[in-house]
């Protein structure tokens, strides 16, 4: 997920948050606010009620009362406010004034009432007056409060969330043109771009700043790297040829013992072999400092019919049957010389560590849209251990083989230089497939 998405999401999750405390904490401050209102009214109405209040009216209360509960109660047409009437003692300590919320049914009908209980004596006699206030309409104002504050922080939340994808987009512009221009289209510190991205932000002129004296200093260390690649292949393969020459003209005199002419041939071939991994090792620092060119046209279909010519006599010496499935006419763009030389690594190594008799078979094909070779043997195989190291330089699978290890390390290097996958599966004692995957935009015919 780009970085651009995550601060909008961020952003979003952290607003949808604050909505949900605001949602849950502004009806709860509404109805305090409410309730603060009609406490000041209860307390104005039990004011004016206590004040206007003389024993005349109080014996009026008790005789229209109830005899039984010597109470006497109002209440308007609507049920939205009540007043109760009736004689209660109480403690001289207890709290003379009490607010409430209850369920009260008046006339058979059950409502919410914000209720004030006001303890008080009147001549020798103690009272209790009970004013109420429904809340019916407060609970339908919460409601809509609450209905209304979801809609309009919602709509909040869309707007604000484009807004900021929108805005996020505009100020990682010249991020993203960094990456793009500088990062992912350089394969080589030669070619990086060193013009200065337009950018606002201070920031990002720092970034693209520390990345040119980054690649700077990338591009002097390739350069003294192949510089040294260079006078490591002239200083060790010389001396290499120098000694190869005398040994080989020490052959040519006749007063040399087998013995002597056995150790001599013996000294020549080990030169030989340090001769071509010195080369090897070359090449693949070559490759991986992309000093070739990918600029050539390669077609599959013929590389591994001339392969096959090649290796003719080896395959026939092992008894080895070949089988050239090669159906579609691929061709790929990349270094002919490098493509040659992985193919022949692959091919070369199922021939070493085939059965006698064996069988090795070459095919191709799409899948998803993808294009493969696969070069399957029924050789010994590879056990897990040997997978995870069948690509390291100087891994040998069997110590009976002749070679240096570096075969399969140079084939991943090239397909790495190429951008190709290259994947193995294997059996022990059943067969090894290597399979080359191209990407979709390879061109084919």
């Amino acid at each position: 997920m780009k970085i651009k998405h995550q601060l909008a999401i961020f952003n979003a999750l952290t607003r949808l948050l604050v909505i949900l405390v605001l949602w849950l904490m502004l009806p709860i401050l509404v109805e305090n606010v409410v309730y603060r209102h009609i406490n000041n009214g209860l307390i104005e109405k039990k004011k004016k009620f206590i004040e206007n209040l003389n024993q005349h009216e109080i014996d009026d209360f008790i005789e229209n009362a109830d005899d039984s509960t010597e109470m006497y109660s109002q209440f308007t047409t609507l049920h939205s406010e009540f007043l109760v009437l009736s004689k209660k003692s109480f403690k001289p300590n207890q709290k003379r004034t009490i607010f409430t919320n209850e369920y009260r049914i008046i006339e058979g009908e059950e409502n919410e009432y914000r209720i004030l209980y006001h303890y008080f004596s009147y001549g020798n006699e103690k009272y209790l007056l009970e004013i109420g206030s429904s809340l019916g309409e407060v609970n339908d104002l919460t409601f809509i409060i609450r209905l209304f504050i979801i809609i309009v922080l919602m709509i909040i939340l869309l707007v604000t969330f484009l807004a900021d994808t929108v805005y996020i987009e505009y100020l990682l512009k010249p991020f993203y043109k960094i990456i793009d221009t500088k990062i992912r289209r350089v394969n080589e510190p030669e070619v990086f771009d060193h013009t200065p991205i337009k950018a606002k932000s201070r920031d990002f002129r720092e970034l693209d700043l520390v990345l040119n004296q980054m690649m700077d200093r990338i591009a002097e260390l390739f350069k003294k790297e192949r510089q040294f690649i260079s006078n490591v292949s002239h200083e060790l393969l010389t001396p290499i040829a120098l000694l190869k020459n005398k040994l080989e003209n020490l052959l040519q005199n006749d007063s040399l013992d087998d013995t002597a002419v056995d150790k001599i041939a013996g000294s020549l071939k080990t030169l030989d072999m340090l001769k071509k991994i010195i080369n090897n090792l070359l090449l693949i620092s070559r490759i991986e400092n992309n000093q070739y060119e990918l600029n050539e046209s390669v077609n599959f279909h013929e590389l591994v019919t001339d392969l096959q010519e090649d290796l003719q006599d080896r395959i026939e010496d092992k008894g080895i049957q070949f089988v050239n499935n090669m159906k579609h006419d691929f061709t790929f763009k990349g270094n002919k010389t490098l493509i040659h030389i992985l193919i022949y690594n692959l091919v070369t190594n199922a021939i070493k560590y085939n059965k006698p008799n064996g069988k090795i078979t070459i095919e191709d094909g799409y899948q998803e849209k993808r294009y493969f070779i696969s070069i399957t043997d029924s050789g010994i195989g590879l056990n897990e251990s040997q997978l995870e190291n069948i690509f390291n330089r100087f891994t040998r699978i069997s110590s009976d083989q002749e070679g240096q290890g570096l075969g399969l390390a140079i084939a991943k290097s090239i397909a790495v230089f190429h951008h190709i996958d290259i994947k193995v599966k294997s059996e022990l004692e059943q067969s090894t497939s290597f399979t080359l995957w191209f990407t979709e935009t390879e061109n084919h015919n």
